[in-house]
């Protein structure tokens, strides 16, 4: 069995245990969202066989969920007999997606509270940055940074926060998607400077944007640990402010509104 099938088997009988020993769990329905999310782990398509070795579930067993799912318009199968992550998922999505702006609130109005500066709740959503929820400073001159908003991960603190929790070899796929275009004299534009970048945030457990995306302004960023999907918190202010000493005051904060945001969505 590979490591990744091991990890599967291992997830898989955590669910069994769950389905047999918590009062009130129904392990069918357990069992469905481990396929639905080892499928998504693996790009939204798998087929019969792989689901087997990554979950560790009997064919016959399997096999009857994922009709169940495509009965619902959960999964669809294609001509090749994959099975496919459905369009009707998409509704569920955007629903739940849209409820991490309410979840973040608290966590992001305390960091400003606490730090006096703008923070921002921003995702990975395909090759892009998008931020999707921010608590604007309460000072005069402040960022601002709209909701909605995409920009390319290699020239923000939360992409490049985000990134450094990926494996090397998607990461670089993902910049020889985008580019690594140029915003200011400071964007890192070298593939392997951008690795090395990465190698320091991985040390170092948070990233910096210094003026990187804009003129003037400094970020600093922390992945959302163990997190439903790849997400990142931020803080941004002018870089008159951010200096070295108020950004060393801001990553142990960072890091435990992060935390504590894992915990509300775990």
């Amino acid at each position: 069995m590979t490591a990744a099938a091991a990890a599967g088997a291992g997830r898989d009988a955590r669910v069994v245990d769950k389905g047999a020993t918590r009062s009130g769990t129904v392990q069918s329905i357990e069992r469905a969202f481990g396929l639905l999310e080892t499928m998504a782990d693996h790009g939204g398509m798998m087929g019969l066989s792989q689901l087997a070795a990554e979950s560790g579930l009997p064919l016959p067993t399997i096999h009857r969920l994922l009709r169940t799912l495509v009965d619902l318009g959960y999964l669809r199968q294609d001509a090749g007999r994959q099975y496919v992550l459905a369009p009707r998922l998409i509704r569920l999505g955007e629903s739940s997606g849209a409820m991490l702006s309410v979840w973040a609130k608290p966590h992001l109005d305390h960091l400003v509270a606490e730090l006096g500066e703008s923070a921002n709740l921003a995702m990975l959503d395909g090759d892009q940055i998008v931020y999707v929820a921010q608590a604007q400073s309460r000072r005069a001159m402040r960022m601002f940074t709209e909701v909605g908003r995409r920009v390319l991960p290699h020239c923000t603190a939360v992409g490049k926060a985000i990134l450094a929790q990926m494996p090397e070899e998607q990461v670089h796929d993902l910049l020889r998607r985008t580019g690594m275009p140029e915003h200011t004299e400071h964007t890192i534009t070298d593939p392997d400077a951008f690795a090395k970048a990465l190698i320091w945030v991985d040390e170092h457990g948070y990233a910096i944007d210094d003026e990187e995306q804009e003129h003037g302004v400094r970020c600093v960023a922390v992945a959302v640990p163990d997190a439903p999907t790849r997400l990142g918190l931020s803080v941004s202010g002018p870089a008159t402010r951010m200096t070295p000493a108020v950004i060393e005051r801001t990553v142990p904060i960072l890091r435990a509104a992060a935390a504590d945001l894992s915990h509300d969505l775990a």
